[in-house]
């Protein structure tokens, strides 16, 4: 898919919902902390979406301020199961439609549960638009509601 169709995916099904996004194309970057500062932000502002499967072969997305990381313990507990991880790309690929780096829950070729770290309530968010060298930025609140989303402490210090 090019990235034209992914992006138009996004807004179709932002859209859909009555969800008010923006999309801003950007260079390259090639970490984290560099589309943040592209993008005028602090790292905390780029919310991250990872896939994260679930021992019956199903998947959730679990919505990551761009300074922290998953817990996992606070996770599995949330979601009640004892086991969870981040799959390998090509399965984060097939679940959502999206290569990673560029995943959203917005668009996703499957509707996945959404769990949003608590620490996004409230903030206007820059996250990943479905293709490379584009971000979207969204009111967290109006995703939140919109994709019905669990808010929870999920995440943790980097390192």
């Amino acid at each position: 898919m090019d990235s034209g169709d992914a992006v138009s995916r996004v807004r179709e099904a932002a859209s859909a919902r009555g969800l008010s996004i923006e999309i801003r194309e950007r260079p390259a970057a090639s970490s984290l902390a560099e589309a943040a500062a592209l993008l005028g932000i602090a790292p905390a502002g780029i919310v991250k979406t990872l896939v994260v499967k679930r021992s019956d072969d199903t998947f959730l997305f679990a919505l990551v301020p761009g300074d922290r990381a998953i817990s996992w313990p606070k996770l599995r507990a949330l979601v009640g199961v004892n086991k969870l991880r981040l799959p390998e790309p090509e399965l984060a690929l097939a679940a959502t439609g999206y290569e990673r780096g560029t995943i959203v829950p917005i668009g996703s070729t499957t509707d996945w549960p959404v769990f949003a770290d608590e620490r996004i309530v409230g903030q206007r968010i820059a996250m990943g638009a479905g293709a490379h060298g584009f971000s979207l930025f969204v009111e967290a609140d109006d995703l939140i509601s919109a994709y019905a989303a669990t808010v929870a402490d999920i995440t943790q210090p980097l390192g």
